[in-house]
């Protein structure tokens, strides 16, 4: 009988996240959720009730904790792949984007743990499950971590290009240990957060002319944690319909 395997993955109530774990439970893998959001009945998936972990990943103290409660859920202390997607860009009063002259110290620690810390901290608690089953890290960056976006927030964009970094030192340091590491930047994604003037973005910036489906990011993310790419250690993959470019 071939073995069942598990997927941790963070912020998944919706877009992105919410399609990765409908795609990996397709797939008959065991999925384990970890949101600051309760979980949601309406939520397809099997076993979603019992395999959520209610976490706040802005309270460090509360993801040092958890790390004990995600090995009780494996039960084998077998971890075939983390998904690192939770993210927060907090927005002015009139929900604009926030620079630096907007940002106190409180914001950028909030969202640099979230989007930053709680990601190397999980990496490193959660190591020898990865490396038991030679499993992949996958972090969810942004194209905000490359160049400046009307939208995305300077807290948010550092903390997404720190990851983008953190990505290619983990990928040097577990890689000969089996366990891959990459990362996906992700563009204009049809969400129910898109903000006002998304559509201009995508007809003045994007090649391919349209927004992308979050399922166009979760069947990447699917194969960066299967045999088909066995090689690929340390990428960051562009999911963006050519706006980077």
């Amino acid at each position: 009988m071939t073995e069942k395997k598990t997927l941790l993955l963070t912020g998944g109530s919706r877009g992105i996240g919410h399609a990765t774990v409908k795609h990996f439970n397709a797939a008959g893998w065991k999925v384990i959720t970890a949101s600051r959001q309760q979980w949601d009945s309406e939520c397809p998936w099997s076993d979603g009730d019992h395999n959520h972990i209610h976490l706040d990943l802005s309270d460090i103290d509360a993801v040092y904790n958890a790390i004990g409660e995600i090995q009780e859920k494996l039960g084998n202390g077998k971890l075939h792949a983390l998904v690192n997607n939770a993210g927060i860009s907090p927005k002015t009063t009139d929900g604009s984007r926030m620079g630096v002259l907007d940002t106190d110290y409180d914001t950028w620690l909030k969202v640099f743990n979230v989007n930053f810390f709680s990601t190397a901290i999980l990496a490193k608690g959660l190591f020898s499950e990865l490396r038991e089953v030679k499993g992949s890290i996958i972090n969810v960056t942004s194209i905000a971590s490359s160049k400046v976006h009307p939208f995305a927030g300077v807290a948010y964009a550092s903390s997404k290009a720190a990851l983008s970094t953190l990505t290619r030192e983990l990928a040097f340091e577990m890689g000969p240990f089996g366990v891959r590491v990459n990362c996906i930047a992700p563009g204009e994604i049809e969400t129910s957060i898109l903000s006002p003037g998304t559509e201009d973005i995508v007809a003045a910036q994007v090649p391919m002319k349209r927004l992308g489906k979050p399922e166009e990011v979760a069947s990447l993310i699917y194969y960066l944690c299967n045999n088909g790419s066995s090689y690929i250690n340390g990428a960051e993959i562009h999911v963006n319909g050519g706006q980077h470019v």
